[in-house]
C-alpha cells in the first residue's frame, strides 16, 4: 500500500541522475530490474570518475608533486568515507579489493593459513553465493577442514535451530550472508554472530546485497569481517571492501607481495607494511575507490531509510503483481525480504524455461535476471535448474513493475 512517505519520495527526479536509465533497448524504453547482478551509476559517480583522469590523475602513496597528493588525498578520503557508512572503529581497518570474490577469498587465504587446522569446522549456508562457498571448500581441502552446511527451509530463511547445532566448540569461522542474492531472504546476523562468538568462532558476513538496500553498522552487528562490492551499490565494477578488525588484521599475513605492502625489503628479509597497506599490494584501483566514495555519498544523499521504504513499497507491488498473473511460483518467501523476487513461469502448456523469459522480457526492453545466480546448490534445494529473477533499486517504478508484468502475460501466451 502506497503510504505518504513513499509518494514524498521522488523517484522521478532521481532518475534523470543516471543516464543510462533514458536508453532505449530493441525500440523499447529500458526497465532495468537487474540490480542483484550490477547497479546502474550516477552522473555523480561518472563525473567524479571524469573529473580524476581530468585533474589528478597519478598514483598515489608514492609521489611528492601535486598530482599525487591530490590522488592520495580523494582516495583517503573515500576510504573515511567507507568507515563513516558501515561505521567502522577506524579507517584502517577498510581495506581496498576488486570485489566481494577477492575480500572472501583474502580472509580465507590469509586467516585461514593462520587460524585454521585439521579437523577444524567452518560454517557456511545452503543459501551462499558461490564465492562464499569455493574459498572455504579450498580452504578445508588444504587444511583438512570440515564444511558444515545451515540447511533453508521452504520459506527460504536459515534453520536456525539447526545452525545453533551446527555451532561446536571445533567451529572456527562462519561465513554468511546478510541477505541472499536469490530469494532476498534478510538473514538475522546480528543472532547469527552472538551465537558464533558464544563458541569463540570468528564471523564473516558477505554484504554484497545488503549494502545498497540497508543501513549496516559493523560494529554494532559485532562483525569481525565485513566485505561487500562497489558495484552493487551504485560505484565502479573492480572496486571492493573488506571490513576486518584491526587486531584481526595486524595479526594476519599479507594476501599478495609487491609495492606499497611493505616497510622495507632487503634480499635478506622484508618487513611488511602496516594494515590496511599490508593488504593492498601494487597500484590501486585509483579512479574506482574514489568513484566508490562519490556513491556511498550519493546514497547518504538520500538517506538508506527512505530507500528502504521505497524499495519495500516496490517489493510488495510486485509480489502481488506476480500472483495476480497466475502461473508464477514464487522462490524465496521469507517474512523479512529485501527487493529481490526468483519465479517461476509457466504457460497453459507447462512450465516455461527463464532463459526463454529472459530472452523474450528483452525483446520488451525489460532487463531481468535468469540462470542459477552462482547459487547451485540453493537450486537444487528447491528442486529447479534456474529462476527469473528481478532486483529492484531505488530509481525503480510501480509503472516498470507494470511493463514486466505485460512482458510476462506476453510470454505466456506465446506458450499458451
Amino acid at each position: 500500500m502506497t503510504t505518504a512517505s513513499t509518494l514524498d519520495f521522488d523517484v522521478e527526479t532521481l532518475r534523470k541522475d543516471f543516464p543510462i536509465l533514458s536508453e532505449k533497448v530493441h525500440g523499447k524504453p529500458l526497465v532495468y530490474l537487474d540490480n542483484g547482478n550490477t547497479s546502474q551509476k550516477p552522473r555523480q559517480v561518472i563525473e567524479t570518475i571524469d573529473r580524476y583522469y581530468r585533474a589528478m590523475n597519478s598514483n598515489v602513496h608514492r609521489g611528492n608533486h601535486f598530482l599525487s597528493q591530490q590522488a592520495t588525498a580523494a582516495l583517503e578520503a573515500a576510504r573515511r568515507t567507507v568507515q563513516t557508512f558501515i561505521n567502522a572503529a577506524e579507517d584502517r581497518e577498510i581495506i581496498f579489493v576488486r570485489g566481494t570474490t577477492e575480500a572472501i577469498n583474502l580472509v580465507a587465504f590469509s586467516f585461514g593459513e593462520l587460524d585454521i587446522r585439521e579437523g577444524d569446522e567452518i560454517v557456511i549456508s545452503a543459501m551462499e553465493h558461490h564465492s562464499n562457498i569455493v574459498p572455504w571448500q579450498m580452504l578445508c581441502a588444504r587444511k583438512k577442514a570440515v564444511l558444515q552446511v545451515v540447511p533453508v527451509n521452504d520459506d527460504g530463511e536459515l534453520e536456525m535451530d539447526e545452525y545453533e547445532n551446527l555451532l561446536t566448540d571445533r567451529t572456527k569461522l562462519v561465513a554468511i550472508t546478510h541477505i541472499s542474492n536469490t530469494l532476498g531472504t534478510i538473514n538475522p546476523v546480528k543472532r547469527i554472530i552472538d551465537l558464533a562468538h558464544e563458541r569463540g568462532a570468528v564471523v564473516l558476513v558477505d554484504g554484497a546485497q545488503s549494502v545498497p538496500h540497508l543501513a549496516v553498522d559493523v560494529r554494532a552487528l559485532d562483525a569481525d569481517f565485513y566485505v561487500f562490492s562497489g558495484h552493487k551499490v551504485f560505484a565502479p565494477t573492480g572496486i571492493g571492501v573488506l571490513y576486518g578488525k584491526a587486531k584481526l588484521l595486524e595479526a594476519m599475513p599479507p594476501y599478495h607481495g609487491g609495492g606499497a605492502m611493505i616497510s622495507s625489503v632487503t634480499f635478506e628479509k622484508t618487513t611488511y607494511n602496516e594494515i590496511p597497506f599490508k593488504f593492498e599490494a601494487g597500484t590501486p584501483h585509483v579512479e574506482g575507490i574514489i568513484g566508490l566514495g562519490a556513491a556511498l555519498e550519493y546514497v547518504n544523499s538520500i538517506g538508506l531509510d527512505a530507500i528502504g521504504e521505497h524499495e519495500h513499497d516496490l517489493l510488495g507491488y510486485a509480489t502481488e503483481a506476480l500472483e495476480t498473473l497466475g502461473g508464477v511460483r514464487i522462490i524465496g518467501t521469507a517474512r523479512e525480504k529485501a527487493s529481490v523476487i526468483s519465479f517461476m513461469l509457466s504457460g497453459a502448456s507447462g512450465a516455461i524455461h527463464p532463459h526463454d523469459v529472459g530472452t523474450i522480457l528483452d525483446n520488451e526492453g525489460v532487463a531481468i535476471r535468469t540462470g542459477h545466480h552462482c547459487t547451485q546448490p540453493l537450486m537444487k534445494r528447491f528442486g529447479v535448474p534456474a529462476t527469473c529473477r528481478a532486483s529492484l533499486a531505488f530509481y525503480n517504478t510501480r509503472e516498470e513493475i507494470d511493463t514486466m508484468i505485460r512482458a510476462l502475460g506476453k510470454v505466456q501466451k506465446m506458450f499458451a
